[in-house]
């Protein structure tokens, strides 16, 4: 289904950043970590900089920026940054995600850097204008299956436990599909990969991505064992990423309720209507199954809308509230008391692991 122009590009390899794209629990991590096994690439694993683009708007020094950061998702912490080797004049989120993501490939030897990042599936056109040589890598799951999967990750996150988190990928679904026509009308390199072609056959489709970043295929890509994870948060909904073999799910009852799943079919039947003939997954089995209804759908949008609205206040409060007050209050929410900042005065990177899986806001 990639339209990415691969055989023509095989001899051009990349020149500019790589991003992996998906929504949630669609399988970027799977993705990230096979990618990573190319000794050419070494891609950041959800280091989200340029979603904190509110942190450079009143120009705060580099302790400050590299801090909330850190501070935000552990990004430093987990990718051993040296921040020594981040210079001082970093002025936005482009040139710190380039900083960073150079950095990181440099410490891997590596040629090809970017960032593996699903929060950044309703933002495709500011990672386009930041970085129009960009090339891109979408993966697609079923969307019913992206929603069986957060809710039962939620068993064991509480980031996947929040309200709207299965309204954000659904409606976000869709609005990664607006930001892919957008990429390709731009000219910008897409290659697209189903989540379960990728785990029935990742050689095949790992072979595919090497054509289009025009580098050769590296036989570890192919699997999970040796894989990096380092920078994957221990948590359990990332279990099977952190294993050897590579597997769609485990044998689970059922997760979604009946009204879901149902809403999902009314929308699959849109989109294909809409969208001519995509997804391009199955179709439901039900006979009868119509589109959602126009006052579903604006209730809907605006439910989405406004879920984005929060996040997009949560980073601003993030970005400019004081320090210790976020501290204060992710640590009365986990019951624990403030810990030190993860930057020392030396320019150290303090360790410190994940402990419950709370990553992407500091209110969360």
């Amino acid at each position: 289904m990639s339209r990415d122009s691969t055989e023509e590009q095989t001899s051009h390899p990349a020149a500019g950043p790589l991003f992996v794209v998906g929504v949630p629990r669609s399988g970027t991590t799977l993705l990230y970590a096979l990618l990573n096994q190319h000794p050419q690439i070494a891609l950041l694993h959800e280091g989200d900089l340029s979603l904190l683009w509110p942190l450079f708007l009143k120009g705060q020094g580099k302790s400050q920026w590299l801090e909330r950061w850190n501070f935000w998702n552990q990004g430093l912490e987990r990718h051993e940054i040296d921040i020594t080797r981040i210079p001082s004049d970093v002025s936005n989120a482009k040139i710190a995600t380039q900083t960073v993501c150079r950095e990181y490939a440099r410490k891997k030897h590596a040629t090809i850097w970017g960032d593996k990042s699903p929060g950044s599936h309703g933002s495709l056109g500011r990672l386009m204008v930041q970085f129009p040589n960009a090339r891109f890598v979408i993966i697609w799951r079923d969307p019913a299956d992206v929603c069986r999967s957060i809710l039962r990750a939620g068993a064991e996150s509480r980031r996947f436990r929040r309200r709207g988190v299965v309204h954000r990928a659904l409606m976000g679904y869709c609005r990664l599909k607006i930001g892919r026509d957008r990429l390709l009308r731009s000219g910008i390199h897409v290659h697209e990969i189903q989540y379960q072609d990728l785990v029935r056959n990742p050689t095949e489709e790992m072979m595919k991505i090497c054509r289009f970043l025009g580098i050769s295929f590296d036989h570890k890509m192919g699997s999970l064992h040796g894989a990096d994870r380092s920078a994957v948060p221990p948590v359990g909904h990332n279990d099977l990423v952190k294993g050897e073999n590579i597997v769609s799910s485990r044998q689970q009852p059922e997760a979604l309720p009946i009204n879901l799943k149902r809403k999902i079919e009314r929308y699959e039947v849109f989109w294909r209507e809409k969208y001519d003939d995509w997804p391009i997954f199955r179709r439901s089995q039900q006979i009868n199954v119509r589109k959602p209804p126009l006052l579903e759908r604006v209730y809907d949008q605006l439910f989405y809308r406004l879920l984005r609205g929060w996040d997009l206040a949560v980073v601003f409060i993030y970005c400019f509230a004081p320090l210790a007050l976020l501290k204060a209050y992710r640590a009365l929410s986990a019951g624990e008391s403030p810990g030190p900042c993860a930057c020392s005065r030396q320019g150290e990177v303090r360790q410190s692991p994940y402990r419950d899986g709370r990553r992407g806001s500091p209110l969360s």
